[in-house]
Parts: C-alpha cells; sequence; structure tokens
C-alpha cells in the first residue's frame, strides 16, 4: 500500500509506524491512525487506543461492509496537556450509499500515551 488511508502520502511513513508502536504523538496523529485502522480493519489496535472508560468488550469489523472513502479533519484542539478534541468528517458507502460521520472527538492523555474516549454527532 503507497497511500495511506489517513489520506498522507505514504502509509508506511504516516499511520503504519503508528499502528505498530501504538503510540501516537497527539491527539490529531491517533485520529488519523484510528481512521486508518478502521479502513484496515484493525481491531486490536482500535481496542488497544480506545480509553478503558469507554471502551467496548469487543469490535466486529470483519462484518462491516463500509468502503471508507476520505477523512478531513476540520480542527485539532488541545485543551490541555493530557486532553485534546478533534473534529473530523468521514465519508464511507454501505449498499452502494455515500454516507457522512461528522464527529467531535475527545481524547485524554494518560500513561504516555493518547485514548479516544468518546465523540459527538454534529
Amino acid at each position: 500500500m503507497s497511500s495511506c488511508p489517513c489520506g498522507g502520502k505514504n502509509y508506511a511513513s504516516c499511520c503504519e509506524a503508528v499502528h505498530q508502536q501504538r503510540n501516537a504523538a497527539d491527539a490529531k496523529i491517533l485520529m488519523r491512525s484510528r481512521y486508518s485502522a478502521y479502513v484496515l480493519k484493525l481491531e486490536d489496535y482500535l481496542l488497544a487506543t480506545w480509553h478503558a472508560s469507554t471502551r467496548p468488550a469487543q469490535l466486529d469489523l470483519m462484518t462491516d461492509e463500509s468502503c471508507w472513502l476520505g477523512l478531513d479533519v476540520k480542527s485539532f484542539m488541545p485543551l490541555s496537556d493530557n486532553s485534546a478534541r478533534v473534529e473530523f468528517v468521514a465519508r464511507y458507502k454501505i449498499a452502494g450509499r455515500v454516507h457522512r460521520l461528522h464527529e467531535r472527538s475527545r481524547f485524554v492523555y494518560e500513561n504516555g500515551a493518547w485514548f479516544y474516549v468518546e465523540g459527538n454527532l454534529l
């Protein structure tokens, strides 16, 4: 794979390293890597980067028929040294129909890592 699903030029120099090391430098990079993980169906990564307070017991991405089409990060707002918000729009297709997921997500930094906590649909 040459281009990164999140929109980066090269997967190897973009989200792949974050997927392998599970350490995003900030919440925006974590957001982009989580989008790529949905595209690539990396359930373990998604669960590992989901905060324990809101993490589901499991995901079932292998049966998910969504085809992810693109990501647009609208804003990135650090709120403190250990919290941030990221607003994004992700486009996807299911059964031939295109949809938009517009969300403002909350992230926290704990024990040396960023975690997705929750998102509010806009």
